[in-house]
């Protein structure tokens, strides 16, 4: 897979173990943002992104 590679919101769920329902909800609520949407309103993800948004989401270790 390349690293940029736009995914489908089922295709970024499922490689984050989550539902599709979770991420659209999760974009929904602004907690993370997604590369592109389409004139459709289908978005599109790219995973690394998605992945740190979500790691800045969590408060660090202490």
């Amino acid at each position: 897979m390349a690293e940029r590679e736009l995914l489908t919101t089922a295709q970024t769920a499922r490689r984050l173990g989550i539902s599709t329902r979770t991420l659209v909800r999760y974009a929904e609520r602004g907690y993370v943002t997604p590369e592109m949407t389409l004139p459709s309103g289908h978005r599109r993800w790219i995973l690394e992104d998605v992945r740190r948004q979500l790691r800045e989401l969590q408060p660090p270790d202490e």
